[in-house]
């Protein structure tokens, strides 16, 4: 299993950040999720469903996200949702906002990501934990920049 915690100081107010991750949103952090559509409760309710698609290269893969948590107080924003890849990860997020000041927000990305079956636990076993980092970094990297627009 690889998991991981990531914080940083975003100089954007809390509200701002927090719009990158509504539904119409998600492209602009995500770039490769190719469609995200409700097909249970709203966007805000914890229990909702999506049905997203991703494209990895020629490679479309649909799944369907949950959302576990959700919480939208003017100090603390907080998102965790879960979905199943490919039949063999078990990816689990979350996306935390504490107001620092007016002006600026903490940004906490933190989650896992689980192999399901042999396959699965065999290709996280042989990916690096440092590819996996960047990974995570440039999403943190991309919810700054975009915030910031």
């Amino acid at each position: 299993m690889i998991q991981w915690k990531e914080e940083r100081v975003i100089p954007v107010p809390i509200e701002k950040v927090w719009e990158l991750f509504y539904d119409k949103n998600i492209k602009r952090t995500m770039p490769k999720v190719e469609e995200h559509t409700l097909i249970e409760k709203t966007e805000t309710e914890v229990g909702a469903k999506h049905q997203q698609t991703y494209r990895e290269g020629k490679r479309l893969e649909t799944y369907i996200v949950e959302t576990l948590a959700y919480e939208d107080k003017p100090e603390r924003k907080h998102k965790q949702i879960a979905f199943v890849l490919g039949k063999a990860f078990e990816i689990n997020l979350s996306f935390t906002l504490e107001k620092v000041d007016e002006a600026h927000t903490r940004f906490i990305y933190a989650g896992h990501n689980k192999g399901v079956n042999f396959v699965g636990r065999a290709m996280l076993k042989l990916g690096s934990e440092k590819s996996n980092n960047k990974v995570v970094q440039e999403y943190m990297d991309r919810v700054e920049a975009e915030s910031m627009k």
